[in-house]
């Protein structure tokens, strides 16, 4: 075959995803930690921390700061926070009511990733190739089942998993990153909307903390657009480049420039570069990658063009600021499209060994995390219970009949996929991604229902704002110039006390100091302070927050 597109569709393989059972993905994958639980370590609860501060009057909108620290210059998502926490607050609890605009956040990205593969897989190019005797798939059918297996890709991507989950301002950058993407995508569709979409994307980039990732892809979107065979492709160039001007005057204007460039070390620190590479964007780099080689005739064409632009300035920002996974986590949107245009040339085989390594993957994580619960609730078996106890001391197990229920009925779920895709069902597209996107959802779902008072107890910092009370008085001043700015959000919102950490420790006039110290290496004596007691939190075995108080007479 001479022709340039490798992809041969029947209409039966363009069937698309039920939209009961897409929700039901969508639903299993957002819901799942928003409820029931603390802000995390480390960047869940400074961001919380942040937008909190803004809420109750603390700080200045413009200026927000942790214990007298600045925020690093993300304004919009801290603007956003803090609103939900003001408006619903008072009848959630802040730290919900932070959390709920972040999880919207998300859905927006899911579904903005669906409608940018959407358009991308309308474009003549990316069409299949026609029958001799027709039978070949419908135009706007084939459309739908790409952009359906984009969706699954999305959400079977481990990277996305613990990140976008966070009430941080990268999922503002996310869903801003898949804006622009739809922007890109649609603009020969729906012009209007495009234009309006890529004003908003890259200014919302900007100051969302990101503002040379916005530059980068308003660089990236002017060239795509201008080196398009279609006229009203090329129109949106201007639009585009506008759009970038907006974006760096939105920098400037919130105070958003910083560069934050990594360096490496050495070849470890390589290495580790392509291992978080490699283990954070998959399962969507494999098939990306065979996306490249099987469409590589056609590597200037749209519905290539456009998405691999954009993962190239995410991988590249990433690999500037010495691997950094909030970097890597813009690429998934773009990388996701790819990926779902590997599925109209894959081979049988090839789809049934993804098949066969997700189904003993997850089945095998969630009969581990059904063993585990099992073990803690009633102490058998016995090892598991015992591996808990000695890594996370303290923790004491509380049981909940709904969230065993919902777990449950996730686990009967996952069966029932596994006989599905494993029967007779060998036609849709997006067939070889089910299980993947399944078994991610199950694995979160079950993590966030049987381990969550767990794992809120191993992340959260109310454990150690428990054991540092009975050391300090709830009106007491913290100076607290060493640590990290999550422990001085938990300071101030979990336990209530006043922190600065802002001023020195020869000038503060609290009576009270913490520092984070070494269990191998313990603080020498510091004059003019007594040492009270030395706490960590239970999953912490390496860090201790030593607890002084000023000595009597000594100001």
């Amino acid at each position: 075959m001479n022709s340039p597109n490798p992809a041969l569709v029947t209409q039966r393989a363009a069937q698309r995803l039920p939209r009961l059972a897409l929700i039901l993905f969508c639903a299993a994958y957002v819901i799942p930690g928003v409820f029931g639980r603390d802000p995390w370590k480390n960047a869940d609860i400074t961001a919380f921390g942040y937008m909190v501060n803004m809420a109750e009057g603390r700080t200045s909108w413009f200026s927000p700061a942790i214990a007298g620290l600045p925020s690093d210059g993300a304004l919009l998502p801290y603007w956003l926070g803090a609103a939900f926490i003001k408006l619903l607050g008072p009848m959630l609890g802040p730290a919900l009511a932070a959390r709920i605009p972040f999880a919207l956040l998300l859905v927006v990205a899911l579904v903005l990733t669906w409608y940018s593969t959407y358009h991308l897989a309308r474009t003549d190019a990316a069409q299949p190739l026609p029958f001799a005797f027709g039978g070949e798939a419908d135009p706007i059918d084939y459309a739908r089942a790409i952009a359906d297996g984009a969706l699954l890709a999305m959400i079977a991507t481990l990277g996305l998993l613990l990140l976008g989950h966070e009430t941080t301002p990268e999922l503002a950058q996310l869903a801003s990153v898949s804006l622009f993407l739809y922007a890109m995508a649609a603009s020969p569709f729906r012009i209007g909307e495009s234009k309006v979409a890529v004003l908003a994307a890259l200014p919302a980039l900007a100051g969302s903390g990101a503002p040379s990732m916005a530059l980068a892809l308003g660089i990236a979107g002017s060239i795509v657009s201008l080196r398009s065979e279609h006229r009203r492709t090329r129109l949106f160039a201007p639009w585009v480049a506008g759009a970038t001007l907006l974006a760096a005057g939105a920098a400037w204007v919130l105070g958003a420039w910083a560069w934050r460039l990594g360096s490496y070390a050495g070849h470890g620190q390589v290495l580790a570069l392509v291992k978080e590479l490699a283990w954070f964007t998959w399962p969507a780099w494999p098939l990306a990658c065979w996306t490249l080689w099987r469409w590589r005739r056609q590597l200037f064409n749209r519905h290539i063009a456009v998405p691999l632009s954009c993962a190239a300035v995410s991988i590249a920002a990433c690999i500037a600021m010495g691997g950094n996974d909030r970097a890597l986590m813009l690429a998934l949107p773009p990388l996701a499209a790819l990926a779902a245009f590997a599925l109209p040339t894959f081979q049988r085989s090839t789809a049934a060994a993804i098949d066969w390594f997700s189904v003993f993957f997850f089945t095998a994580w969630a009969i581990a995390i059904w063993v585990i619960y099992v073990s803690v609730h009633t102490g058998v078996p016995a090892q598991p219970a015992a591996n808990v106890a000695r890594r996370v001391a303290g923790f004491t197990a509380t049981f909940s009949l709904l969230t065993l229920v919902i777990a449950a009925l996730g686990t009967l779920a996952w069966l029932w996929l596994v006989s599905w895709r494993t029967g007779r069902h060998r036609h849709p597209l997006w067939k070889s991604l089910v299980l993947p996107a399944g078994g991610v959802a199950l694995i979160w779902l079950l993590t966030l229902t049987l381990g969550l008072p767990l794992l809120d107890f191993a992340r959260s910092y109310r454990p150690l704002m428990e054991r540092i009370a009975p050391h300090i008085p709830r009106d007491a001043c913290i100076a607290a110039s060493g640590l990290p700015r999550g422990q001085l959000a938990a300071l101030e919102h979990m336990a209530g006390y006043t922190v600065d950490a802002a001023t020195p420790l020869t000038t503060t006039r609290c009576d009270y100091m913490l520092q984070l110290e070494s269990v191998a290496q313990p603080s020498l004596p510091i004059p003019g302070w007594r040492l009270l007691a030395r706490e960590r939190r239970p999953s912490d075995k390496d860090e201790v927050t030593a607890i002084y108080r000023r000595d009597r007479g000594t100001r």
